[in-house]
């Protein structure tokens, strides 16, 4: 736990895909604080319900920013640059992270190579929509959609869809995470800093495993199939007497020990010993089998097939999720001490050292430029009629 909480993360981020990571950070034990404009700042805060009935503290801000710090700076103003560089010196600062677009880098003063006069061993990561050379606006179902992934999700006669929750932005936050990691080590080892260049559209498309494998190599085209899949079957979402299930059968052992209970015996025809057969009838053998199901509770069937281990799950909304016994007991939480509001945060992928010790409680998600004083003031030498003069005169 030590060793995350002794490295302090400045991040000039807005949107999701580097909030989320750095939420990611934060859950680790490290120092995170994050750099909005003085008078635009993150436009998240706006987006949602206004439920602490504050400005800049909307609901959709609140989801991923537990756990961080806020300052407010203007790097556009000379003065601006001098802070910002002060800050990186001052709070010894490990790692840099922007989704700024790259025409700003220079401009604002956070490319590497001068960020790296100031602190040699800086950890840096510029995270763009289309790389560094590209400084064209990415929102997230924009690149579901030049990436592939839109193509691949919805039912097969249907238009495209977005994903449930957004990928690029998640799966980027994740590639970038790793990739931090790395860099970690690698300082940690040689005592050398890193530039590390992160495109969502790269991160996004590297998904693609089996339709760019299958695709270019065998001539095989893979596209959106609703609920089924192109090469097991029966694996679907199957109507019960009260609500739904998604059974998955992987292999032919599977479909014989599904076939041999009595409810099923119908099925036991030799053209569907085979995954190939089953898979060549499979809208008929889908109807038939929900034909079945139908009759029978969701809870029923979970019996059945747990009983003969193939896998099956209730298709559950977020508040069943939420009572699952493996989530409840990993919840995370926020309280505000100026409210008394307490947010129940999502589990984080892995639960770390950091989170036991504060069992599972982050700070709230700051307010605009919450920790300015503390910083600017108590950590940078900063007097208050400094302050009142930088904040006149928009630079913070």
């Amino acid at each position: 736990m030590e060793q995350f909480q002794n490295i302090t993360v400045l991040s000039l981020e807005q949107a999701t895909v580097v909030p989320y990571l750095t939420y990611r950070l934060a859950q680790d034990g490290m120092t995170v604080i994050r750099l909005e404009h003085p008078v635009y700042g993150d436009p998240n805060r706006m987006i949602g319900e206004n439920v602490l009935n504050e400005e800049r503290m909307n609901a959709y801000f609140l989801c991923i920013n537990a756990g961080k710090q806020a300052l407010t700076l203007n790097l556009a103003a000379p003065e601006g640059q001098t802070l910002f560089r002060e800050l990186l010196k001052k709070l010894d600062v490990d790692i840099f992270i922007t989704n700024q677009l790259p025409k700003n880098y220079t401009k604002l003063g956070i490319d590497y190579d001068s960020m790296r006069e100031v602190k040699d061993d800086i950890i840096w990561l510029g995270v763009t929509g289309f790389g560094p050379d590209s400084n064209e606006g990415a929102y997230d179902p924009i690149l579901q959609a030049r990436s592939g992934l839109m193509e691949l999700t919805g039912e097969a006669d249907s238009e495209p869809q977005v994903t449930g929750i957004p990928l690029p932005d998640m799966g980027t936050s994740e590639h970038s995470y790793g990739l931090l990691m790395k860099a970690l080590f690698k300082r940690a080892v040689t005592g050398q800093g890193a530039r590390i260049d992160m495109s969502m559209f790269e991160s996004s498309v590297s998904w693609l495993t089996t339709p760019i494998t299958l695709g270019v190599s065998f001539g095989k085209t893979i596209t959106r199939r609703g609920n089924t899949h192109e090469f097991f079957c029966p694996v679907s979402v199957y109507q019960t007497s009260d609500g739904y299930v998604y059974l998955a059968v992987g292999n032919d052992r599977q479909w014989k020990a599904m076939a041999s209970q009595e409810i099923f015996q119908s099925l036991a025809k030799p053209e569907y010993e085979k995954n190939a057969g089953r898979i060549r009838d499979v809208e008929n053998l889908n109807r038939a089998i929900t034909a079945i199901t139908q009759n029978y509770s969701s809870d029923e069937l979970i019996e059945l097939f747990t009983s003969i281990t193939v896998p099956i799950s209730k298709i559950k909304n977020v508040n069943d999720v939420v009572n699952d016994p493996l989530v409840s007991k990993r919840l995370l939480y926020a309280k505000d001490a100026v409210t008394g509001t307490e947010i129940t945060l999502p589990p984080p992928p892995n639960m770390t050292p950091f989170l036991e010790h504060t069992k599972r409680q982050l700070s709230f998600p700051p307010r605009f430029g919450e920790q300015n004083r503390e910083i600017y003031g108590q950590k940078l030498g900063y007097s208050e009629e400094d302050l009142n003069r930088l904040k006149k005169a928009g630079v913070i």
